[in-house]
């Protein structure tokens, strides 16, 4: 007799305040998990970037070598290697092991603002307030970027990165997907919205130089501010500067649900997805961070940081784990159930 499966037990939310760490960074700009979320990255005002076990509020290293203020970081697949970028106008890869700087890529005319890692760790991506992302080879000792994707018309705030696919938001209200295997590039638009005018999203598909308008759906327009791909590969998520996240289908651009609630107006603000795909997560400027049910739409939690604009956040890859920055501090937070091993809470 065949016993029946066991029921899954329902999403828990992150909402139990583990760990306080002031960084000593001025201002936290931005935190980040590593591939498997046992370390974190926050990258500072003081132009720094430090890694962490945010568990154990342990900081294992600091690496010192930007000339302005860092802004983003990633780190590698097999956690050898760290990228970051900043206000120097300057992408900087990272020996980890030795927090030595292994090379210094410039070529971006104004601030950097986003990086990324391919999955082999052999190329990063930077976007830039200079309106390009620039593709830099680890591997070779040429200067200059081996790509460079130049289709937005404003700054690039967000870039995401699969294993064939570049998934890019920008300040002129287009989400840009290119898909690397099949070299076409699909466009989301949010139109612009003036005075007694709606604007219309559009989406192209281009090949070979020819676009393809498939279809038009009216949404009011913001700055891009974040973009990320749903961990299944099938949805994308986009915030903007009018507070609303929309998650639309990847492959038809249709919009799948809106979610409000929060403040976001001013500033440059993380959103994500939960580590199953349950949940909508954004940052605030209120102090609070935003969860919402990604199919229902409804919110489920409002959780209260600080004072202040909850600048960034990071969720852990296979756990309900969450990490925040405002000010110059980190907070890690984890389930209610949750218990913390000696020296991990």
């Amino acid at each position: 007799m065949a016993f029946p499966e066991p029921k899954p037990r329902p999403p828990e939310l992150p909402q139990k305040r583990l760990k306080t760490l002031d960084c000593g960074q001025a201002a936290v700009r931005a935190v980040r998990f590593n591939v498997d979320g046992n370390y974190c990255l926050t990258c500072g005002s003081d132009k720094t970037l430090k890694l962490w076990n945010p568990l154990r509020g342990t900081l294992l290293r600091t690496y010192s070598g930007h000339g302005y203020e860092v802004l983003d970081a990633a780190s590698s697949f097999d956690n050898s290697s760290l990228c970051s970028g900043g206000g120097d106008k300057a992408v900087v890869l990272w020996d980890v092991a030795s927090g030595q700087v292994v090379r210094k890529f410039r070529g971006h005319a104004g601030k950097v603002n986003t990086v990324q890692f391919n999955e082999e760790a052999t190329v990063i991506l930077s976007g830039s307030i200079d309106s390009s992302i620039r593709c830099w080879d680890c591997r070779s000792r040429r200067p200059e970027p081996v790509q460079t994707l130049d289709e937005a018309r404003d700054g690039v705030s967000s870039v995401k990165v699969s294993d064939h696919e570049v998934l890019a938001g920008s300040v002129d209200g287009r989400v840009r997907r290119y898909d690397l295997r099949k070299g076409q590039l699909f466009s989301d638009y949010v139109g612009s919205e003036w005075p007694g005018m709606w604007g219309r999203q559009g989406r192209w598909g281009t090949s070979q130089g020819h676009p393809s308008l498939t279809h038009y759906l009216s949404l009011p327009q913001g700055p891009i501010t974040c973009t990320c791909f749903s961990r299944d590969g099938q949805c994308t998520l986009v915030s903007s500067l009018d507070s609303t996240l929309r998650l639309l289908d990847k492959d038809t651009g249709e919009l799948l649900g809106e979610y409000k609630g929060h403040k976001n107006q001013e500033y440059k603000l993380d959103c994500c997805l939960s580590e199953r795909d349950t949940h909508v997560v954004s940052c605030s400027e209120d102090g609070k961070v935003f969860f919402w049910d990604l199919v229902e739409g409804a919110l489920a939690l409002a959780l209260p940081v600080g004072r202040g604009v909850v600048q960034s956040l990071a969720y852990h890859p296979m756990e309900p784990c969450l990490l925040t920055a405002m000010g110059g501090s980190i907070h890690c937070w984890r389930e209610e159930a949750y218990e913390a091993e000696d020296g991990a809470g």
